[in-house]
């Protein structure tokens, strides 16, 4: 996320944690599939689920539909997909300094 924050000079996108109390009806999801991986809507309403939410994060932030054209080649597809799918499995034991969890930094708000 902080890439995707550092290259979106204009601020078009919008990470809302989905611990929050609403916030996965509010984009038509489940908390279970909240939990699975990351999802981004754009304003449209499209979802993107997984290394398809990073590539239409990247899209919007940068204002070029590029990973997204990129992500949608088959190969390309494929092979991020397995990344993500293995780097959300493995998330809890992988070294990520200084990122505090929502409901640690924010307990009321969370169930």
């Amino acid at each position: 996320m902080r890439l995707i924050e550092t290259l979106d000079r204009d601020r078009r996108v919008t990470a809302v944690p989905y611990q929050k109390p609403g916030v996965p009806a509010s984009a038509g999801l489940t908390v279970e599939q909240c939990e699975k991986a990351a999802w981004a809507v754009t304003p449209d309403g499209q979802r993107y689920r997984g290394a398809g939410a990073v590539n239409a994060s990247l899209a919007i932030a940068t204002g070029v539909a590029l990973p997204l054209l990129v992500y949608a080649l088959p190969v390309v597809k494929q092979m991020q997909d397995l990344v993500y799918a293995f780097i959300a499995a493995n998330r809890s034991r992988l070294p990520m300094p200084s990122i505090v969890p929502y409901c640690k930094e924010h307990p009321e708000e969370c169930r």
